[in-house]
């Protein structure tokens, strides 16, 4: 009888997570100081990152110990099942086996607490009391809330605006776990008044949430900065997400020739395939194919250039060479698909612009009835961000019968769908629109990329 459910014990949760950065085909281009364009020191990041954390960053060792105190709260809800989608192939009629990986078992209900936990524990050990970051539609800014009230550490949250008053229920959940939330662009820090007396009406970016986060730990020496996605450090705590799958489908006898994860700024996509991908760069597994999915409205890493640039709209995080769509995108508010962060995990975009990942980007509208198969047939309702991997994985397992092939798919289930509801609801009643980011914003952004010299 085939299996749709493999777990695994909690003995067998991941003792060390693993690190990518010795295995890369070639080294990562260094982060470059803001202000000096020179590469960055870890005194340089002192100020907002605790050593833990910046050793992490640039550290060498291709296993790194998972802390006893994060290793017990992970126990709350990992190991996490992985399932065998027996009902979707059924209904796609494919001969193609579809896994995925469920991560919205998490108490947050998505992926983002993998990191969050290790972030506010590691911030505890040297003496934090509070916490500053941005969140978007709020998986971020509920996964710190989360951690920060574990480990008794104060938590502040910059929400893009939009997100802030399309999607109250994220908002209230970090309000139960003890954060001060505020809709960014915001009167609370220099970086917030400069946007707003540009634009009083400004629906906010991440990229501008971002600035007033970091702003808030630079100027308080209590507190530091915590960041969701697209740092080294964060994409390495999300591994524990692929090596438990590994396990999981040694169990049942099999390995993926296709791993698909959605992508905004890369971590849930990363830590789950990088240990995947550590097949193929060995040689191991020359053949396996790597998907990352992205909307149509904010195409990164199939439209943006692949260069230096800032993490943010006020220029004050270092510079990462990344792909990206320019540190001042502003996503259009009509995108309800979320995924909108300008650029891309710097690590990410190096496997990427190496060929060892694909990507693929989708409009919203499609990406949306994909959900609701999903729905219909596996009966989780997915994020909206979750949503792209779901399509991608469809559009796979349909290719798969056209050619007769007997593939193994497998993809992140990166978060439920349960406070986007309004999402859905504009799905259902038609208020969706399709929207693709125009070349000429993108031939625009690229004049203002900072000019960079190594």
């Amino acid at each position: 009888m085939v299996k749709s459910k493999i777990l695994l014990e909690e003995s067998e949760l991941p003792q060390a997570w693993y690190n990518i950065l010795p295995d890369l085909p070639k080294p990562l281009e260094p982060f470059l100081h803001p202000a000096t364009g020179k590469p960055i020191s870890p005194d340089d990041l002192a100020p907002i990152f605790p050593r833990a954390l910046i050793e992490q960053e640039v550290s060498m060792e291709q296993w790194i110990k998972i802390p006893d105190e994060v290793r017990e709260i992970y126990k709350l809800w990992r190991p996490t099942p992985l399932h065998r989608a027996l009902r979707l192939e059924e209904y796609l009629k494919t001969p193609a086996r579809i896994y995925y990986k469920n991560e919205s078992v998490s108490p947050p209900g998505s992926h983002k607490p993998n990191t969050a936990v290790a972030q506010a524990y590691y911030n505890k050990m040297e003496g934090v009391k509070r916490l500053a970051t941005e969140t978007g539609a709020g998986q971020w800014g509920s996964a710190l809330s989360f951690g920060c009230d574990l480990f008794g550490l104060q938590c502040t949250v910059y929400m893009v605006k939009v997100s802030y008053e399309q999607k109250p229920y994220r908002k209230i959940l970090m309000h139960v776990w003890g954060a001060n939330v505020i809709p960014s662009p915001s009167n609370k820090t220099k970086a917030g008044r400069s946007i707003l007396e540009k634009n009083p009406d400004s629906t906010g970016s991440l990229g501008i949430a971002i600035s007033e986060a970091i702003e808030d730990a630079a100027i308080h020496d209590d507190t530091k900065y915590s960041l969701g996605s697209v740092l080294n450090h964060v994409i390495l705590h999300q591994t524990v997400v692929g090596l438990e799958t590994k396990k999981q489908l040694e169990k049942v006898g099999d390995y993926p020739d296709v791993i698909i994860g959605c992508v905004g700024g890369g971590s849930n996509f990363s830590g789950f395939s990088f240990p995947f991908v550590k097949d193929k760069l060995s040689g191991k597994k020359p053949h396996l194919r790597f998907i990352a999915v992205e909307p149509t409205a904010c195409p990164t890493l199939t439209k943006g250039p692949y260069a230096y640039d800032f993490g943010d709209t006020a220029k004050l995080t270092p510079l990462l060479k990344m792909f990206t769509l320019g540190h001042d995108f502003v996503p259009p508010p009509i995108h309800s698909g979320g995924l909108r962060y300008h650029g891309d995990a710097p690590l990410l975009s190096l496997l990427c612009n190496e060929k060892v990942i694909e990507a693929q980007a989708y409009y919203q509208i499609p990406v949306f009835e994909a959900a609701a198969i999903f729905a219909h047939t596996e009966g989780i309702l997915p994020a909206p961000e979750t949503a792209h991997a779901i399509k991608a994985a469809i559009d796979e397992a349909l290719e798969c019968k056209k050619n007769r092939e007997e593939k193994v798919i497998i993809f992140n289930f990166s978060g439920h769908g349960h406070f986007d509801l309004s999402a859905y609801e504009a799905y259902i009643s038609k208020k969706l629109e399709d929207y693709e980011y125009p070349e000429e914003e993108i031939k625009r952004t690229l004049g203002y990329l900072p000019k960079v010299g190594v």
